[in-house]
């Protein structure tokens, strides 16, 4: 014996649950739908051996995929190694944090180390001093076949799609004298503007990889093809060090027409040439130690020439400050976002308190981003100063701020690639 009132509460109550639930039914199948007929709004997709791998799939981190490779109608073994698709500070670029091993700096979870001066910056995936070795410069004419890489371009004409295949490498030297073979790995940056940066999976212990990895770059009209140059890097993957650098390819699409379809070539590898790399500008600091105090004064002057990261002509440029002891970063801070400029001038400083016999062992990094609000800001260049600095000037600076305790040492460097 139920009151009319309160059946028609009920109802109702049931009634608009029911529709509520339609309508959610009814909106996800639609939204399925329309992602399966939708072109993915990525700047690019990995295909790896038939298998479409969408950015949106991988974290950070990396992922290991386990693979079969068919040949033949023959299975064989799963392939090991590390897939990892980056889509760097600003689409497409990230870097391999070198893993702990006996080799590594121990832990030094209490240094007394504090920052005076900035804000602090979200956890991310920077650039370490255990980054990639650079070879020595070579001339053209002392130029050394390390091997042939074989790969394919095509383009996509109604998407507006560049497709390169990397299809496998040839002759590759040894790099691990222990297991005398390789571990090797390609990264693939599209010159000039480097908007385009991703890498191939890790191949163990094999000097005769085929990694046969398809990776389609959206949004390159055809027009633009004959200014860009592909540029391939081939390395061995350390787990202790850093990454051995095998050589380069460098391909300029000028002489290659996709246009009735895909193109295969074959190119040696050459010993990698440093004197070629594209400018990434030029970057003031100034350094200074207080013994007494044991605090140690960085200051972020400012930078010249960068490089035009906007479609404007312009970069929106911050320099973020990493302090590593060993190979552990202990410090991270940044300046303020200067925009619309190619010479910026920051003068921001950051105070540090190290004790003076970590010196030895303490490395800062300067990374020059450019601002981004619509995708993810993009790594310009860097420069290390300390233990694990790589340039000359950047040693001579170091040296000469630990011989003149409490006099503040500004030098100009040139920014290297990442």
């Amino acid at each position: 014996d139920v009151s009319p009132v309160v059946a028609g509460l009920i109802g109702a109550t049931v009634l608009v649950v029911s529709v509520s639930v339609t309508v959610f039914v009814w909106t996800c199948c639609h939204q399925q739908a329309e992602k399966k007929h939708k072109n993915p709004p990525y700047k690019f997709i990995h295909m790896l051996k038939g298998i479409s791998i969408y950015p949106e799939t991988l974290s950070n981190k990396k992922k290991i995929h386990r693979i079969r490779r068919d040949k033949n109608s023959t299975a064989k073994e799963p392939g090991r190694g590390n897939l990892l698709v980056d889509a760097a500070e600003s689409g497409l670029m990230g870097s391999d944090k070198a893993p702990d091993g006996p080799n590594a700096a121990p832990r030094v979870d209490q240094l007394p180390i504090k920052v005076d001066y900035g804000d602090e910056l979200s956890p991310d995936q920077s650039l370490t001093p255990g980054g990639s070795k650079t070879s020595s410069p070579s001339s053209p004419g002392d130029e050394v076949l390390l091997g042939e890489l074989t790969f394919s371009v095509d383009y996509n004409f109604p998407k507006k799609a560049l497709v390169v295949t990397i299809q496998e490498a040839h002759g590759l030297p040894v790099m691990d004298e222990h297991t005398q073979s390789s571990d090797p790995y390609i990264k693939m940056t599209i010159l000039p503007d480097k908007r385009h940066r991703v890498k191939t999976r890790v191949l163990r212990k094999t000097l005769e990889p085929i990694f046969d990895e398809t990776f389609t770059f959206y949004g390159i009209p055809y027009s633009q093809l004959q200014d860009l140059v592909l540029h391939f890097l081939v390395l061995s993957f350390d787990r202790f060090s850093r990454d051995d650098v095998i050589g380069e390819v460098m391909v300029p699409l000028a002489g290659v027409d996709p246009s009735t379809g895909k193109v295969q070539l074959t190119r040696e590898i050459l010993k990698r040439n440093i004197q070629i790399r594209i400018s990434r500008g030029e970057l003031q600091v100034s350094l200074s130690y207080q013994p007494v105090a044991q605090r140690m004064t960085v200051v972020v002057l400012k930078a010249r020439h960068l490089p035009k990261m906007d479609i404007t002509g312009l970069s929106d440029p911050y320099v973020k400050v990493n302090v590593y002891y060993g190979r552990k970063r202990i410090a991270k801070k940044k300046t303020h976002v200067k925009k619309c400029t190619l010479n910026p001038v920051f003068n921001e400083s950051f105070i540090y308190d190290i004790p003076a016999d970590l010196l030895p062992d303490i490395s800062i990094e300067f990374l020059v981003i450019d601002f981004d609000r619509t995708t993810k800001n993009e790594v310009v260049g860097r420069l290390i100063l300390g233990a694990h600095s790589v340039t000359a000037g950047g040693v001579e600076h170091w040296r000469e701020v630990c011989d003149n305790p409490r006099k503040a040492v500004a030098k100009w460097h040139s920014l290297s690639e990442y």
